[in-house]
C-alpha cells in the first residue's frame, strides 16, 4: 500500500481524535499537518479547499479531509482521508452513548462540558480570523460578512440569496478587478 495512505490516515485520525469543537476547530490543527508539515497543499490552495468544504452539504470536516485526500490522491484518498477523520468521532460517540446514561446526571461531567465550552470557542474564533487575512478581509470589506450575518438573522434573508448575491459580487468584482 502507498505510504501516502498509511501517512493520511493517520494524519486525519491523530486530528480527529484530538480535536474537540468540530471541523472548524480542526482547522487549524489540518492547516499545520497539511500546509506546513507534510506541504500537501500551498497555502493557499487549503484557503480553497476550506471554502469549498464550507460551501458544499454535509460535514465540514469531512469536506475537508475528502477534498484534501482527492487532491492528493483522487478517490482512493478522498475515502481513506474521510475515514480517518470520522472513525475517532464515531468511536467516540459510540463509547459515550454506551456509558451516557450512568454519568448524564453527573456534576463533574456537567461542570467539564461547561468548561470546555470556552476553549471551543476559541479554537474556532482562531482560524476564523487567520483564514480572514488569508481571504485579505480587512477592513475595508469586513462590511461584507457582517451585514451579510445580520440579513440571515436580523432581517430572515434566506442563506441561498446571500450565496448568490456573493457570487455574483464576486464574479463582478473579479471582472472590474482584471481590466
Amino acid at each position: 500500500m502507498d505510504n501516502f495512505y498509511i501517512t493520511s490516515f493517520k494524519t486525519f485520525f491523530k486530528i480527529g481524535i484530538f480535536t474537540l469543537g468540530g471541523g472548524y476547530a480542526m482547522i487549524p490543527i489540518i492547516e499545520s499537518e497539511v500546509v506546513e508539515k507534510k506541504q500537501w497543499l500551498t497555502k493557499e490552495d487549503f484557503v480553497d479547499t476550506v471554502a469549498i468544504a464550507q460551501s458544499s452539504p454535509g460535514v465540514f470536516a469531512i469536506n475537508l479531509s475528502v477534498f484534501i485526500g482527492y487532491k492528493m490522491k483522487k478517490v482512493k484518498g478522498a475515502i481513506v482521508t474521510a475515514l480517518g477523520t470520522a472513525l475517532p468521532s464515531f468511536l467516540i460517540i459510540l463509547l459515550i452513548a454506551m456509558f451516557f446514561r450512568h454519568a448524564q446526571d453527573n456534576r463533574v461531567v456537567e461542570a467539564m462540558f461547561r468548561g470546555i465550552r470556552p476553549a471551543v470557542v476559541a479554537l474556532i474564533a482562531v482560524p476564523t480570523f487567520n483564514m480572514a487575512k488569508s481571504a485579505r478581509i480587512g477592513w475595508s470589506n469586513c462590511w461584507i460578512p457582517i451585514a451579510s450575518a445580520f440579513a440571515i438573522w436580523a432581517l430572515g434573508v434566506s442563506p441561498i440569496i446571500i450565496i448568490i448575491l456573493a457570487a455574483l459580487g464576486g464574479y463582478l468584482y473579479g471582472k472590474i478587478d482584471t481590466n
